[in-house]
């Protein structure tokens, strides 16, 4: 064996890897989705710099018999991996699923170049086999995992037939209207509820394995969607008693091309044999074909809302309940919130609370972190409200914004998976109410510039020099709302 041919081995086994760490970090920031990846990734020009480039010029160079200059390309990829993984914000978690991965990557690593040794041939090109027998090999075994995965957890809640579960869908909203439903019923039950923004099938049946308690009486599950479908799977599987469809919106536009797919997709959470009852949000559209036994199981909310006063000290309301009016206040911001309110108001009046219990829970309520989250610090006033991400939402926080008399100052990167038309509202209604707007990433710099001209503008393609920003332009006494938080990936 030359000293050539071992760099070229050393050259091949360093680039199938630098290629796999790429591939599944994306994979995990797009939920195992390849199709996402290659079709709905942001910033395309990643595949080409990572993958596509590097890929082109070892193959060439390999073809012509430069084996060394390979062991350049695979070094300069694996200073500029470097360097992306530490600007990255979510970067990769080393699971049990990528250590199998790369387990099988090194499996067939090994076996190539075993069978070139044996068989005197190198090509860099077919030496990609590897990574793709190891992707196909993992995606197949994660399946069939996933299989006895989804079985365990299903023996585990037929086990717990008491168990009431309510499943909890919106475009926007759904995490809101599942913790203000947990703080109301955990006043009177054992009530368990997915962690943080836990939606996926996957997410779930872990959540149901390794968390939810035998001795819970309630289990709150929220369903999220990218594709038709997958509100319909989290149901068959968790067949919940209750649902609760919040309001319908286009978020995710990009993903469901129309508002008739997305209202349709929402509504895949009524397939459950055994409903019982769906508190549906009053200006939601029922999809064309809904069947008339499903539209029977349907209510409708709020009710009735009346004066409604959002500011930011709290919000207080008034809702309709069997021809009388009830008085709510709670510290939770945003008029938006009232609906969400009432959603779990409606939920837990259908389980058997009094009013009187439920009214005294709302005004107890505790901020949902990174949900218009007041904070007070540094003699600045903080609007955490990183974790929301539509229109109407990223509108009310900023009315509630333009209430403070001091200056105001807005961080976000715009709308995600929406489309121009509501970017461009949004943009003009900064430009209204803040004196400075940070505008973080790359997806809507355009036209936020474009549509911001009364407003200070300043532009940070990414989110390390945010903090030093911050300190650099803002003042005791401002105002600061971080509206909406994208990953640097999008």
């Amino acid at each position: 064996m030359t000293i050539e041919y071992f760099i070229g081995i050393v050259a091949r086994f360093l680039l199938n890897f630098e290629f796999a760490y790429y591939l599944i970090t994306l994979l995990q920031w797009y939920n195992y989705s390849l199709y996402r990846i290659i079709f709905m990734h942001h910033k395309f020009m990643w595949h080409i710099w990572f993958f596509l480039l590097p890929l082109s010029l070892a193959t060439a160079l390999q073809i012509q018999g430069y084996t060394e200059y390979v062991m350049l390309i695979a070094i300069a990829l694996l200073i500029a991996l470097g360097i992306w993984r530490f600007k990255q914000d979510k970067p990769l978690k080393f699971t049990k699923r990528v250590q199998r991965f790369f387990a099988l990557c090194l499996l067939f690593v090994l076996l190539d170049e075993g069978l070139g040794i044996l068989f005197e041939t190198s090509n860099l090109f077919m030496n990609l086999l590897p990574l793709v027998f190891a992707l196909v090999v993992s995606n197949l075994y994660e399946r069939v995992l996933l299989k006895q995965y989804r079985q365990i957890a299903k023996d585990k809640l037929e086990v717990m037939s008491r168990l009431k579960i309510i499943a909890i869908t919106a475009s926007f909203g759904k995490t809101s209207i599942k913790n203000f439903l947990q703080q109301i019923l955990s006043t009177h039950f054992s009530v368990y509820a997915t962690p943080r923004s836990v939606n996926t099938l996957t997410g779930i049946m872990a959540d149901v394995n390794e968390n939810l308690d035998y001795s819970a009486d309630i289990y709150l599950a929220e369903a999220g969607a990218r594709l038709k479908g997958d509100i319909d799977e989290i149901t068959q599987f968790l067949q919940p008693q209750y649902a609760i469809i919040g309001e319908v919106g286009a978020q995710h536009l990009e993903y469901f091309k129309t508002l008739e797919n997305i209202t349709n997709t929402k509504f895949e959470i009524l397939n459950s044999s055994r409903l019982r009852k769906a508190f549906v949000f009053e200006q939601n559209t029922l999809p064309k074909d809904l069947d008339s036994q499903k539209k029977k199981l349907i209510s409708f909310y709020p009710t009735g809302c009346r004066n409604v006063k959002a500011t930011l000290e709290g919000t207080s309301f008034e809702l309709e309940y069997k021809g009388n009016w009830y008085p709510f206040h709670t510290q939770i911001l945003g008029a938006f919130n009232v609906g969400n309110i009432a959603a779990a108001v409606s939920m837990a009046l259908e389980l058997g609370m009094r009013m009187s219990d439920i009214q005294h829970s709302v005004s107890k309520f505790e901020p949902v972190p990174h949900r218009l989250q007041k904070i007070l610090t540094n003699q600045k006033l903080i609007l955490d409200d990183s974790f929301n991400g539509n229109l109407k939402g990223m509108l009310e926080a900023a009315r509630l914004a333009s209430l403070y008399e001091g200056r105001k100052v807005v961080v976000t990167p715009g709308i995600v998976e929406s489309n121009q038309e509501s970017n461009i509202e949004l943009a003009r209604y900064f430009d209204k109410v803040f004196d400075i707007v940070i505008i973080t990433g790359t997806l809507n710099t355009k036209i936020f510039s474009k549509h911001i001209s009364k407003a200070q503008k300043i532009i940070l393609h990414s989110k390390e020099s945010l903090e030093g920003m911050l300190k650099a332009c803002t003042l005791p006494g401002d105002l600061i709302l971080f509206s909406n938080d994208a990953p640097n990936f999008i």
